[in-house]
């Protein structure tokens, strides 16, 4: 397997950190996105969507997307389960992924890249250019905002985002707030639940990957 990565990009360090929770030896390719490297035609012809991450078999398949690569690994690298360890915490573990997504992923990275200079021209991540929106700007803010509350009000009563166990929503929704540092949105005061989450979830040894 090879693992075409970026150091800078939240969406592969979620990858990172699954594979350093996981323990297992995968090896990695640096992608410069800063100078365009994954709009080239050689990485272009493994991801036509020119996104990283990006997991190449040794069959020569080439799985995209942060979940399905994890998914992936998962079933090869079974312990510690990080998908769920039962049907209802697998299902759960889905729902609250795409939940974290759709509303602090998604929210952050509107806001972030129809406001930064870097992005002029690539305010959408893939194969075409998009212009930037700057009225978007806000709008994922508040995207953000509502994420942040909505986990505090999950986290009052569990651990972890699912229960009593470590699991991929966990991954994601830490790449997600970490990333919100780059719009200037720190954890609200308000938010002790999701504060004390924070602060144990960034002592994992994963999280510094």
């Amino acid at each position: 397997m090879l693992f075409y990565d970026c150091a800078t990009a939240p969406s592969p360090r979620r990858v990172r950190i699954f594979i350093a929770e996981k323990g297992i030896d995968v090896p990695v390719q640096q992608i410069d996105l800063r100078n365009g490297e994954h709009l080239q035609p050689e990485f272009r012809a493994k991801n036509p969507d020119c996104t990283v991450p990006a997991l190449e078999l040794d069959d020569g398949t080439v799985l995209a997307e942060s979940l399905a690569i994890c998914t992936y690994l998962e079933a090869l690298h079974p312990e510690p389960p990080l998908m769920g360890r039962t049907d209802v915490e697998r299902a759960q573990v889905l729902m609250w992924n795409a939940r974290i997504e759709r509303t602090g992923l998604s929210g952050v990275g509107e806001s972030f890249r129809n406001h930064s200079k870097g992005f002029i021209g690539r305010a959408v991540t893939g194969s075409e250019s998009f212009d930037q929106i700057p009225q978007l700007v806000p709008r994922g803010r508040r995207m953000a905002e509502l994420f942040m509350a909505n986990l505090d009000e999950r986290l009052a009563s569990n651990e972890f985002i699912v229960g009593d166990a470590f699991t991929m929503a966990d991954i994601t929704a830490l790449v997600t707030i970490d990333m919100a540092a780059w719009i200037k949105l720190p954890i609200p005061a308000a938010c002790e639940h999701l504060k004390r989450w924070h602060d144990s979830v960034s002592a994992r040894p994963s999280a510094r990957t």
